[in-house]
């Protein structure tokens, strides 16, 4: 599996927003500045997060970007999939994008590519962005 750059970036966004927790809003400029994301690739990605329900934009002179929920119910698996949609390699063996295959009754591949996806998604759907804050607290 391979991540677009939008996803990286968005994960990287995500973790800027968890350990900044607490602090209030963050700033685009600041995420763009401390994760080296180029702003306008920024400005955009946030925006996907904020229509997902994973993001709140706060206006105004101490403006920026929360989490609209708590982290630990923010799984890594939601922004990969909001950011590049389904996690599994094909299309046939998605659970949330599912597209039936004339082969599917034939297929070898599909086991294998079943077990993939299961081992995807059985990592980035069981790790949340509260892992990411209690990492930090422990760097600390």
């Amino acid at each position: 599996m391979k991540l677009s750059k939008k996803a990286e970036y968005a994960l990287r966004a995500m973790t800027e927003l968890v350990t900044a927790g607490g602090d209030g809003p963050v700033r685009i400029a600041q995420i763009s500045r401390n994760e080296k994301i180029p702003r306008k690739f920024l400005e955009r990605i946030l925006n996907d997060l904020k229509k997902g329900g994973i993001l709140k934009s706060v206006r105004g002179a101490r403006g920026g970007y929360i989490l609209a929920k708590e982290p630990a119910d923010i799984t890594f698996a939601d922004v990969v999939r909001l950011m590049d949609g389904p996690l599994a390699p094909l299309r046939c063996v998605s659970k949330y994008a599912h597209v039936k295959c004339s082969r599917e009754k034939i297929c070898l591949l599909k086991n294998v590519m079943m077990e993939v996806r299961n081992a995807v998604a059985g990592v980035l759907e069981t790790r949340t962005f509260a892992d990411v804050a209690e990492v930090k607290r422990r760097k600390k």
